[in-house]
């Protein structure tokens, strides 16, 4: 399916476009179609499922051409849609469900992990062990850890369909060395990659070195994806994971970050040495774990 959020990023451009074309302000729109100002501005910046009425009444109110307005209805019908993660509403967890109706319809997934293991690469025990971390912390839990773990294996299934997007993988050697998890549980989620890399070809997983020497630049400020998708129209993304998760969309963003994931990737291991490197490290904490 195409991502409802991804085409609420779409129609939120294109009613500001026509808005300002018109030279019309907010408050002026707001006034025609007898809403709020803040109405106007949750549709304009993708903070809202729209309602198609208000988006109907909108293209009325700029003169759109019956051609346009046709085209921006459809695109506010896909941007209304719900998806299975809608069922789960909280209880999966709002960053999880966002990356599921991202990931819906991607067609490209480019990822940098410094911290952690990617939730589309964790198996089930490396998933509850992150849940017991949470538990450990003494913060309270913001979703159901039951219902977190079976939404996670439903983005798995969604990505790992055929079909599905190709996924590149950037991680940081460091998150093999500081092990936060049983040394049990990370010789199984090493495994479990290295599985399934091997019968994916459309997942890379590549490993950038403790001592990699990156090509001048700056360096990544935290772990993000990029995300590019089946129609050229629909705006690339960029998500970085910081306290609160930060969505970019300008081109100016995602071409700086597909930079960087290319300097990144040029540092890397190349796939079969990061491989090697996964199944070198299981090997060694298995040893070290003992029976």
């Amino acid at each position: 399916m195409t991502s409802p959020f991804v085409r609420r990023q779409r129609l939120a451009t294109e009613l500001r476009t026509l808005r300002e074309q018109r030279g019309i302000t907010a408050d002026e729109l707001a006034k025609a179609i007898f809403r709020s100002r803040t109405t106007i501005s949750k549709l304009e910046n993708a903070r809202c499922r729209p309602d198609v009425g208000d988006v109907s009444n909108i293209l009325n109110a700029l003169n759109t051409p019956r051609e346009h307005t046709q085209k921006i209805i459809e695109i506010a019908l896909e941007a209304n849609a719900r998806g299975w993660w809608d069922s789960y509403g909280d209880a999966m967890g709002a960053r999880q469900r966002m990356y599921a109706n991202i990931e819906s319809g991607a067609a490209t997934i480019r990822e940098y992990h410094q911290t952690a293991l990617p939730g589309l690469l964790q198996c089930l025990e490396y998933h509850w062990a992150l849940i017991d971390l949470d538990k450990v912390e003494g913060s309270r839990i913001n979703y159901v850890p039951e219902k977190s773990v079976e939404a996670r294996q439903r983005r798995q299934e969604n990505v790992f369909r055929p079909g599905g997007p190709s996924v590149e993988v950037i991680i940081d050697e460091f998150v093999l060395k500081r092990l936060a998890v049983p040394k049990h549980v990370m010789v199984t989620q090493l495994r479990h990659m290295v599985q399934l890399v091997t019968r994916e070809p459309r997942f890379t997983i590549l490993v950038l070195p403790l001592e990699a020497r990156v090509p001048p630049g700056r360096l990544p400020a935290s772990s993000y994806t990029i995300y590019t998708f089946p129609d050229t129209n629909d705006p690339c993304l960029v998500v970085t994971e910081t306290s609160n998760c930060l969505v970019h969309t300008t081109p100016d963003e995602v071409a700086g970050y597909e930079r960087l994931h290319d300097r990144l990737r040029q540092a890397t291991l190349p796939a079969l040495e990061s491989l090697a490197l996964l199944t070198d490290t299981a090997d060694r904490l298995n040893e070290q774990a003992g029976p």
